[in-house]
């Protein structure tokens, strides 16, 4: 490994307060005790640990914005090096995925229905099931992972950890309906009808965000979320433009320079990225441009214009300037996404916000009784520890009304 991680480990300080957890880790991984028990040899119970914490941990090593989470927080990175606490979990967590076998509580004799596989469909189905409760996925695309999968390059997280992930799923009794849309032959009101007790929407963001300029439409011209998907369809030439400035947009940049692109550049409105300083950096290394105060006016078959931006006497970013042409073979606009509404269109009774959002209680239910929903489709887009930290509350609330349900 490029890390060395059991030197790595060493370093840990094992504070009795420790920021990287407290402050650090949103799902609050006990990062020491994780630490004492690899150094320990307790590496399976430091897998059971952490899978039980978080159940995406094997993920979340390798996705996580560690430098503003567990390692921005580490004491060690006060004046020197933080402790690769990443690094350390992934060895542990990668190490424990084949050996894990877990527990389930008797059945309860209650069906649930999670409609996607993403983090927070994933979360929800692993505890629940854990609990006794008979759960089946209901995932659209043709494998499991949602933008985990679709969304996350190969490279910073390889899709075959999401397929020994998906054995596990099965060994732990949950079945899987992949491409199975809700919203097409199959609706909401078919899953509670065939008895389904509760139900958790976890169907994620899958629609891309839209520019609103001219061109939008053209040949040359397409969305991260869409291409991310499948990379190989996709015939950009040889130079790029991005447009956007986040991970999706990196993840895009790098993805199409390993596809044989010759020249990717990254457009900003800003002065700076809103990326994660690792995937920037990984991205300025796999030899990405980048541009800044750039704001796109138009697409056209020979590339974006794009207008000056400056930021004005109330701090707002504004354009400025006639438009100039960018000459490149392909646009990628990757400025966030947001939900699908086809499930919202055909069932009654589900509203959203102004933003498309379903709206949930502070229980996470729906405003259908017995829906629950969390993840991306209620937070809108983040990242996976934050979708699994909002879906181990959902479940417990879901607990609590099967069993309420159960009398």
């Amino acid at each position: 490994m490029a890390v060395h991680v059991i030197k790595e480990a060493r370093r840990c300080q094992q504070c009795k307060n420790p920021e990287c957890k407290l402050q650090g880790c949103p799902a609050g991984t006990d990062i020491p005790r994780m630490i004492r028990l690899f150094l320990d040899g307790k590496i399976n119970e430091a897998g059971a640990m952490l899978f039980e914490n978080n159940p995406l941990s094997v993920m979340c090593s390798l996705v996580c914005d560690h430098e503003a989470q567990c390692e921005g927080h580490c004491i060690m990175g006060s004046d020197g090096t933080p402790v690769q606490i990443s690094s350390i979990e992934h060895y542990i967590s990668d190490a424990y995925l084949d050996k894990l076998s877990i527990e389930r509580e008797p059945d309860k004799g209650q069906n649930v229905a999670v409609i996607g596989s993403g983090p927070a469909g994933l979360t929800v189905a692993v505890k629940m099931a854990a609990l006794g409760y008979n759960v089946t996925i209901f995932e659209r695309m043709d494998k499991i992972g949602g933008m985990m999968r679709y969304g996350i390059p190969d490279f910073r997280l390889p899709h075959t950890i999401l397929d020994r992930y998906g054995k596990k799923l099965l060994e732990l009794g949950i079945q899987i309906r992949p491409n199975t849309t809700i919203g097409g032959a199959l609706h909401l009101d078919t899953l509670l009808d065939d008895g389904y007790d509760a139900i958790f929407i976890g169907s994620g963001a899958w629609r891309p965000r839209s520019l609103g300029v001219k061109g939008e439409s053209l040949g040359n011209c397409h969305y991260a979320v869409d291409y991310l998907k499948n990379p190989d369809a996709y015939h950009l030439g040889d130079s790029v433009a991005v447009i956007g400035s986040g991970n999706s947009a990196m993840d895009v940049a790098r993805t199409a320079i390993r596809k044989g692109s010759r020249y990717v550049t990254v457009y900003s409105r800003g002065g700076e990225v809103t990326a994660s300083v690792r995937e920037f950096e990984y991205t300025q290394a796999d030899g990405v441009e980048f541009e800044y105060f750039k704001g796109v006016s138009e697409i056209t078959p020979k590339g974006p214009m794009f207008r000056e931006c400056k930021v004005d006497n109330n701090g707002k970013n504004v354009m400025s300037g006639d438009p100039v042409l960018f000459p490149s073979d392909s646009t990628i606009i990757a400025v966030s996404q947001g939900p699908k509404d086809k499930i919202v269109r055909t069932t009654t009774g589900l509203e959203t916000n102004s933003r498309g959002l379903l709206e949930v209680d502070e229980k996470g239910m729906t405003t259908r009784e017995g829906v629950f929903s969390g993840g991306d489709v209620v937070l809108g887009p983040r990242n996976v520890v934050q979708a699994v930290k909002n879906a181990r509350y959902v479940v417990k609330s879901m607990d609590e009304y099967l069993s309420a349900k159960r009398g």
